[in-house]
């Protein structure tokens, strides 16, 4: 019994300097206390793609009261470990992903125009910012052609679930 006491011990270890480790990035002032508009990124980087409506949640749950705008560590520890032990918020599968793209390329050219996909990531859904949408056309635009390769840009966002 020992042992799966001392290997739930050295996981739940392992999760916690995770959380620790992406958090610390973000505390500019050394203080364990991060911007809440930095949670969203801090989540990400540890695995987790929540919605814009579970990303409120999670925020709902761990700002301080006073002074509001900021996350204390020792609120968000517990409540980002219940999330990474549950595997909540995980990525789209590719297949779904490209699927999405698919719907959108109507004419099934296996590209999208940068106006098209914007036009779709800004207007519909849980609409991307400018910012949002640029960072998304640089890692995603072909700069020779101007256009969109959707599978390969698929590929290049998976995420090896290992």
């Amino acid at each position: 019994m020992a042992d799966d006491k001392d290997s739930a011990e050295a996981i739940l270890s392992v999760v916690h300097k995770k959380i620790g480790d992406a958090f610390d990035v973000f505390d500019h002032e050394f203080n364990k206390t991060v911007d809440v508009r930095e949670i969203g990124t801090i989540i990400r980087s540890l695995g987790c793609f929540p919605s814009e409506a579970e990303l409120h949640d999670i925020i709902a749950e761990v700002e301080e009261e006073e002074p509001m705008g900021y996350i204390r560590f020792e609120k968000f520890l517990p409540a980002m470990t219940m999330v990474l032990m549950e595997r909540k918020f995980g990525p789209i599968p590719e297949d779904l992903l490209l699927q999405a793209f698919e719907v959108l390329d109507q004419q099934k050219k296996g590209h999208l125009d940068p106006e098209e996909l914007t036009k779709y990531m800004t207007q519909e859904g849980e609409p991307f910012t400018q910012e949002e949408m640029e960072e998304m056309l640089s890692a995603a635009l072909d700069p020779d052609k101007n256009v969109i390769f959707y599978k390969d840009f698929v590929s290049a966002m998976a995420v090896d679930d290992t």
